[in-house]
């Protein structure tokens, strides 16, 4: 019989098997479907967004002339990728060389190691990189240096800095941003419809952000189809939202939802996240001398995992909602997605929950009355009142 107190071994299937993942970015989106799947998730994608490069931009060309032109005190690189675009447009235009020299003698801010690459790439050398990887670090520093009086150039990628440059030009700042890349709702906006449908319809465990626009863009599009307050309630309750680090997750929270984070803000972490979050959410049950764990599209019966029907799960879940107790034909009816008001629906549907669980005795048919999780004795004063 299966000991509650006994620390199970590690699952063979991955931890994240049985449960489905969102991936709502647009660049680096294949790098985390491949990571997810390789640890057991099904995954979802549906870019929020498109990047679009800005090398015929006005803004940009005006932005980087005017560095040229007038050299600033410092300059701020956010991003990697933002940083190889900018001088890749700068050279298309015929200015990467002035560009690169003017760098080379201003006091150049990296704000994490991959930044530093594409820096020293260019030949050139930053002066400090916080440990944090964090913009709030740098500007606590550019703060305490004072910055009265300086012309500092901030590199942006797609997605504006909330704070930032407010509070440097509160303390007497010139602030010249620099947008490399912009952001723009996807072509294609029919995968992103039915994410935002997955998610409200609890398809979806988990949603993952990797930036503050395609967050926005999913709760723009929501309202845009009436949808908001279904997909507050969805990532309130049953959709666990993780982001990639604090900036990310400010449009979720400024709808009141919380977000999971890693510590490091980078795709790695953001999948270990996941990885301690989504198996700690599945509901694990003493059933008829087995050990069962309800994940989102799966349930693990003694370490197998057994792909379960939605109406399956449906069924399932409102069976562990009050496990050992009899829960009646007509409740199960309306827990199953579009069942109508036939209950021979809720046979049929318990029959093929049966066979994908592999152990029939799991659910006992009480005649007359419903169906019950066959709860082990040794637990039902512990659910007596679930």
């Amino acid at each position: 019989m299966y000991d509650e107190q006994q620390r199970p071994e590690p699952l063979p299937h991955g931890p994240l098997a049985g449960f489905t993942v969102g991936v709502t970015a647009a660049r680096r989106a294949d790098e985390l479907g491949a990571l997810l799947q390789r640890r057991g998730a099904s995954v979802v994608h549906a870019p929020a967004l498109r990047i679009v490069p800005l090398a015929d931009d006005s803004e940009l060309l005006v932005a980087t002339k005017e560095l040229i032109d007038e050299a600033p005190d410092v300059v701020v690189a956010t991003t990697a990728i933002g940083f190889r675009g900018w001088v890749e447009a700068a050279d298309g235009w015929g200015i990467g060389e002035d560009l690169l020299a003017r760098l080379r003698g201003v006091e150049l801010l990296a704000r994490g190691p991959k930044v530093k690459g594409a820096i020293r790439a260019q030949g050139l050398t930053e002066e400090w990189s916080p440990s944090s990887e964090s913009m709030a670090e740098v500007l606590d520093r550019l703060l305490e240096e004072g910055v009265e009086g300086r012309r500092i150039a901030l590199q942006l990628h797609g997605e504006p800095l909330p704070g930032f440059v407010e509070s440097l030009r509160a303390a007497g700042a010139d602030v010249i941003v620099v947008p490399v890349y912009r952001w723009m709702p996807p072509e294609d906006i029919a995968p992103l419809d039915r994410m935002l449908d997955a998610a409200i319809t609890r398809g979806l465990d988990a949603i993952t952000f990797t930036s503050a626009p395609a967050a926005a863009s999913l709760l723009t599009r929501a309202e845009k189809r009436g949808l908001l307050p279904e997909l507050l309630a969805a990532l309130h309750h049953d959709v666990l939202p993780v982001c990639v680090g604090p900036v990310t997750a400010l449009p979720l929270q400024a709808h009141g939802i919380d977000t999971v984070q890693p510590e490091r803000f980078r795709l790695g972490p953001l999948v270990q996240v996941l990885c301690q979050e989504l198996p700690g959410r599945a509901r694990t049950l003493p059933i008829a001398g087995h050990r069962v764990e309800i994940r989102g599209h799966a349930v693990v019966v003694d370490d197998a995992l057994r792909p379960v029907p939605p109406a399956g799960m449906s069924l399932l879940r409102a069976l562990s909602r009050r496990p050992g107790w009899v829960v009646a034909r007509a409740e199960l009816l309306r827990a199953l997605p579009g069942a109508g008001r036939d209950e021979h629906a809720v046979e049929t549907a318990m029959a093929r929950l049966r066979t994908a669980l592999g152990a029939p005795k799991l659910i006992q048919t009480v005649v007359k009355r419903g169906y019950r999780l066959a709860l082990d004795p040794a637990a039902d004063s512990k659910y007596a009142d679930a």
